[in-house]
């Protein structure tokens, strides 16, 4: 059996007097595709934003390559984010006054590589995922589903081990939004990435190779869930 990358259990986590998960435990491979699916307010988003580090749980463990995510200061937890873990949201998220091609290289450009070599690396990711032509546009002057991709490429351009993506394809008619699945699990899957997807969706969860239920703050698989 695979060793997980990253792995939670018994995740505990509330704000104020609602408690938004209740011994939630996931774990995920390098190279598989997880999705986590359940209603709006489910717990599903934090629980994503547990595993990323973003958001503390009060109780349980997390762990990541087999170092304890929730031990790490938050200045640890920041580094794994700018270079191990990649992001990718429902609305992009692209930097309105940069152009694309400078979006995707911006991850490098934080982690210190020259100018030149991220932009060049940034251009071969948009070719990957299709839309090198349109590099040296803005964002709000490219289509929808350009843009997801865009952020795709954003999310890929560091080579993470892990990439977050809460309801990439939600802001996207079903057209677009299959594209940027199937672009997005066949690259993750080509570099090696785990990824962890947030979805209410079942035709998103389908690029999946597991799917997870969260209901009311605790996980099940699918197939018992239902």
């Amino acid at each position: 059996m695979t060793e997980p990358l990253l792995a939670a259990d018994g995740v505990e986590k509330a704000f104020g007097p609602t408690q938004a998960l209740r011994g939630a435990g996931v774990s995920v491979a390098a190279g598989e595709v997880l999705a986590i699916m359940g209603p709006s307010g489910s717990g599903k988003s934090t629980l994503l934003h547990c595993l990323a580090g973003i958001v503390r749980p009060d109780a349980g463990t997390i762990t990541y390559g087999g170092r304890d995510l929730v031990a790490m200061s938050d200045r640890e937890r920041s580094a794994l984010r700018r270079t191990e873990f990649g992001f990718v949201f429902q609305f992009g998220q692209l930097v309105p006054e940069l152009t694309c091609l400078e979006n995707v290289a911006l991850p490098l450009r934080l982690a210190k590589v020259g100018r030149r070599k991220a932009e060049d690396v940034a251009r071969e990711w948009l070719e990957r995922l299709q839309v090198s032509d349109v590099a040296d546009k803005r964002p709000g002057d490219v289509s929808g589903g350009q843009g997801q991709r865009i952020a795709v490429a954003r999310a890929l351009v560091t080579r993470p081990k892990v990439v977050f993506a809460d309801e990439p394809t939600g802001a996207l008619d079903s057209l677009n939004g299959e594209k940027v699945m199937r672009m997005f699990t066949e690259a993750a899957r080509q570099t090696n990435a785990a990824v962890v997807l947030v979805t209410h969706e079942a035709r998103v969860a389908a690029y999946s190779d597991h799917e997870i239920v969260v209901r009311d703050g605790r996980v099940a698989d699918r197939e018992l869930a239902q």
